[in-house]
């Protein structure tokens, strides 16, 4: 496996390995086991026939990153490939991709289900590592229990008996060593491994009366009160109400009682991630987050079966949704998420999101899965979203190994809603402490949808003494299917965009110089494409005392002011 580890990892891995990895812990996790199951939790999650052919030629594509296993599944090396992140490894060993092979359907892909889970359980007969980490092997005995009716219901005795035995050892495991140092999405995936383990223990009521308790301190620390998730990555979002559904359905059909904290989790995460969503059905950009797959994300949200009423704000969360007529504007309001939830966080604060319909105009940039890859920490950087940048300054400290360091102390956010148009009003201090500056950003939507309009204000820090020149960025990143080219206007550059649908829309700016140049996209699991972005540059002013000389928008207050606006055009005639 490929990725970023310091001495910390290496010294915990080498503890586990003591503790886990010794012949008297693997008899610990031996015992009895049921036969049978004596129910099996409905799958409630639909699987990719594509993914599932290539599968049966080897081919094992998971975050960002394709292999082809040419060796067999009783073979170390095939779980272990050579070049494999740790995304991907994970991706392997939690077996999601049965559902694959399942869509595909036919006895060939039922054949392969059955190698792969045989292989997997005799090469890991015991604690083997990565492969074991508990949010790996909580989705691994949640699918492997879920699909149990496709691949092992009709299969030999000798077989099922393997592939119980494994689950129980595993499920033991887990009881052993979560929560642990566990916590978000991972702890999350364990718990769901420990009630769906639970159904194949003799003794399950006790796996499942833990998992019971941990659902009860744990949901209150990572839900917000308006039903966001803590980390306020939409992708991170969608799993955890993933999860916590999972859990519900293995729960009832256990016939056990539901923790109260489970049920107001799911009821107020469901109107939360359809705030989330753009017009095309999948989900805004922010903290990590992907666009994820339409199906699944409209998959959750059926079974979530939430009656919640749509919301317009997340007051915890610190998004503001603007949306009249067609058009949709999601704005990231908020402080980065707190340390300890903040690994996959970005530095992208008062970015925004536009879409009209179901078509992506203004987006951020994305995110890679593989922290450890130098494309997370590219994409996570304040240049990679649509705000504002000065100098090369980051509005918050990304750190390589994932996570936040210096970030924003003060946010503030104003809503209005008024007859003729939507307004929101933020601002933040993450360039205070190191460059004397604030930001405040105002959106404008006016109610027939065909209009965006803001202004971007750079300002010294109250009691600043002296703030010397600092070059400005504020960047639109725009969507890869958007086309645009410059044109040239009387008050300088526009630029002109042409929609998939075949709208029209332009760019103005004031206070700044325009230009149009390349960016790249990473909100799906496709390879990253190359798109447009607009740039708004410039130059503060320095205040009286600073050093410096006037930027693009001319003599001045110190600091600067932009702006600019999304405006559809008429079409002629």
């Amino acid at each position: 496996m490929t990725g970023s580890r310091d001495s910390w990892d290496w010294l915990k891995d080498g503890i586990e390995a003591l503790a886990f990895g010794n012949p008297i812990y693997n008899m610990m996790l031996g015992g009895r086991t049921l036969s049978a199951l004596p129910m099996v939790p409905q799958d409630l999650w639909p699987g990719d026939p594509e993914r599932g052919s290539a599968l049966l030629d080897g081919v094992f594509h998971f975050a960002d990153q394709t292999l082809t296993l040419d060796a067999s599944p009783m073979a170390e090396a095939f779980w272990q490939p050579e070049g494999a992140s740790d995304a991907w490894y994970a991706g392997l060993h939690s077996f999601h991709w049965l559902r694959d092979l399942r869509a595909l359907g036919g006895d060939e892909a039922r054949r392969a289900a059955r190698s792969l889970v045989f292989g997997w359980s005799c090469c890991h007969a015991v604690w083997h590592g990565d492969a074991w980490a508990p949010s790996v092997a909580g989705s691994r005995i949640a699918n492997w229990i879920g699909l149990h009716d496709f691949y092992c219901a009709s299969a030999d005795e000798s077989f099922r008996s393997c592939v119980f035995d494994s689950l129980a050892r595993q499920t033991r495991h887990l009881c052993q060593v979560v929560p642990g140092d566990l916590q978000g999405t991972k702890l999350i995936t364990a718990i769901k491994g420990l009630v769906f383990g639970a159904l194949l223990l003799p003794n399950g009521r006790a796996c499942t009366e833990e998992a019971r308790r941990l659902l009860e301190r744990e949901l209150p620390r990572q839900i917000l009160l308006d039903g966001g998730h803590v980390s306020r990555n939409p992708s991170a979002h969608l799993m955890v109400l993933r999860d916590l559904v999972e859990i519900r359905s293995a729960l009832r059909a256990a016939k056990a009682e539901l923790p109260p904290a489970l049920t107001q989790a799911i009821e107020r995460m469901a109107p939360a991630l359809r705030f989330l969503r753009h017009g095309d059905g999948g989900l805004a950009l922010f903290n990590g987050g992907r666009e994820e797959e339409p199906a699944v994300v409209d998959t959750v949200l059926t079974q979530a079966d939430s009656r919640a009423r749509p919301v317009r704000s997340l007051p915890e969360t610190k998004f503001e949704r603007l949306q009249a007529g067609r058009a949709l504007v999601i704005f990231d309001v908020g402080a980065p998420p707190p340390t300890g939830a903040d690994r996959r966080a970005h530095a992208g604060t008062l970015s925004f999101e536009f879409g009209i319909g179901k078509e992506r105009l203004v987006v951020n940039c994305g995110a890679h899965p593989d922290i450890g890859n130098p494309w997370h920490g590219a994409l996570a950087g304040t240049a990679a979203h649509s705000t504002v940048m000065v100098g090369d300054a980051d509005s918050s400290e990304v750190a390589a190994g994932g996570g936040l360091g210096r970030r924003p102390g003060e946010i503030t956010c104003e809503r209005r809603d008024s007859g003729h148009e939507i307004t929101a009003i933020a601002s933040h201090d993450g360039y205070a402490a190191t460059l004397g500056l604030l930001h405040r950003r105002c959106l404008h939507l006016d109610l027939a949808g065909h209009a965006l309009s803001g202004e971007d204000i750079l300002e010294p820090v109250p009691g600043t003494i002296a703030v010397p020149c600092h070059s400005f960025a504020v960047r639109f990143h725009l969507h890869p299917l958007v086309q645009a080219r410059v044109e040239e206007g009387i008050d300088g550059p526009t630029v002109l965009m042409l929609l998939p649908g075949g709208a029209i829309w332009r760019f103005t700016a004031e206070g700044a110089f325009v230009e149009l140049g390349e960016s790249i996209y990473s909100g799906t699991d496709a390879p990253p494409r190359p798109c447009f972005q607009i740039t708004a540059s410039g130059e503060c002013h320095p205040s009286a005392s600073g050093e410096g000389s006037p930027g693009a928008s001319g003599e001045g207050s110190p600091g600067a002011s932009v702006m600019w606006a999304f405006t559809r055009e008429q079409p002629s005639g």
